[in-house]
């Protein structure tokens, strides 16, 4: 009898190490296993395949989901109506969200990987103490061309209101982007909080609304690629995606200054499940991870460890990584909210006009 009770508290130490097993408890200290998590991405701006790589590596699973701007993201994530887990916000809208009481602190404990960050793209303005967001890819805003179809110097964004080009030119669908655009056309800062020089942008917009094709997204991509416009305001890794697949297109960041953006990854107060979310961000901070995303998706990565592994071609190319000192007539987007309701107006009246 006794070995029949001493087989039996074996057999039910087996089941409890099999059940513990089966659950995720792999012991490792790593992978915690179960649940879901929601990503809410800019549109193209990933290697999907990392999401299930993540969910093989956690047995976490993934509900990934897009915006096309700053503004939607915002406003769907103020409605609620959606846990967000893990968001990628520019940087004006970190500071908003920072502002408005809208992000967690994140334990940077968990991102182990955040050393792979080069300095340069920590501690800016938008989160001084690098307490809300991890750097994800960074770049300008500039112009697409296509060189078999515009044989003007494209170094003003000038070229953008020449008749010449009338209905073969593509804006930027955001209000923020191409009221900067005009901005910077007329001289002015793109944060400016002047109603005067954002009045006169309105004008120069509505100005040249005949000679735009349309406003548009992430197509803006395939439409160039394909020739449908001669010239198109982008955001640098588009135009690097763009040139891979069409070598008559170039890029030039025009003389009167642009913005140099920064985009991070950062957690929602709406999240359900911040430890997993976490997980997820030190996961896409691992340099074999964030270098997959860089060479799939053409963006520039801030993540050190992951650049010095990217094509020699790549790494030297001035539109994915151009030298800082070239950018001094750049501007970094601030928090404008404070003004959004005149942003609002200006883009209203200007994709109203005829």
């Amino acid at each position: 009898m006794a070995e029949v009770k001493k087989m039996a508290a074996i057999f039910l130490v087996l089941v409890m190490i099999f059940s513990l097993t089966a659950c995720g408890g792999s012991g490792d200290g790593e992978k915690k296993g179960g649940g879901t998590i929601t990503v809410f991405n800019w549109g193209d701006y990933i290697d999907e395949s990392v999401l299930r790589d993540f969910e093989e590596e956690y047995g976490i699973r993934v509900n990934y989901t897009v915006y096309a701007t700053n503004e939607e993201m915002y406003v769907k994530l103020k409605s609620g109506g959606t846990n967000y887990d893990v968001i990628f916000p520019s940087d004006y809208m970190i500071a908003r969200l920072i502002k408005e009481d809208m992000l967690h602190k994140i334990d940077m404990s968990k991102i182990t990987n955040y050393e792979n960050i080069g300095d340069e793209f920590t501690s800016l303005d938008y989160d001084p103490d690098n307490e809300y967001s991890v750097p994800y890819m960074w770049g300008t805003l500039g112009i697409a061309y296509n060189k078999t179809m515009v044989d003007d110097p494209v170094d003003s964004w000038d070229i953008l209101w020449n008749p010449k080009y009338e209905k073969n030119i593509f804006m930027l669908d955001s209000q923020r982007d191409s009221i900067a655009v005009a901005l910077k056309k007329l001289g002015y800062s793109l944060n400016t909080r002047d109603e005067a020089q954002l009045e006169e942008a309105k004008q120069e917009l509505i100005r040249q609304r005949p000679l735009v094709l349309s406003y548009v997204g992430d197509e803006v991509k395939d439409k160039m690629v394909a020739g449908e416009a001669a010239l198109a305001v982008v955001w640098s890794g588009d135009a690097v995606a763009m040139k891979w697949e069409n070598e008559d297109l170039e890029y030039a960041i025009p003389k009167e200054g642009s913005n140099l953006w920064f985009d991070a990854m950062a957690i929602p107060k709406t999240s359900q499940n911040k430890e997993a979310a976490e997980l997820f961000i030190n996961f896409m901070t691992d340099p074999e991870i964030a270098l997959r995303n860089a060479e799939y998706i053409g963006y520039s990565t801030p993540n050190i460890a992951a650049m010095e592994m990217l094509d020699e071609e790549i790494r030297n190319d001035e539109v994915a990584y151009p030298d800082m000192g070239s950018l001094v007539n750049c501007e970094v987007f601030e928090d404008i909210s404070d003004i959004i309701a005149l942003y609002n107006r200006i883009w209203d009246e200007v994709k109203a006009a005829q």
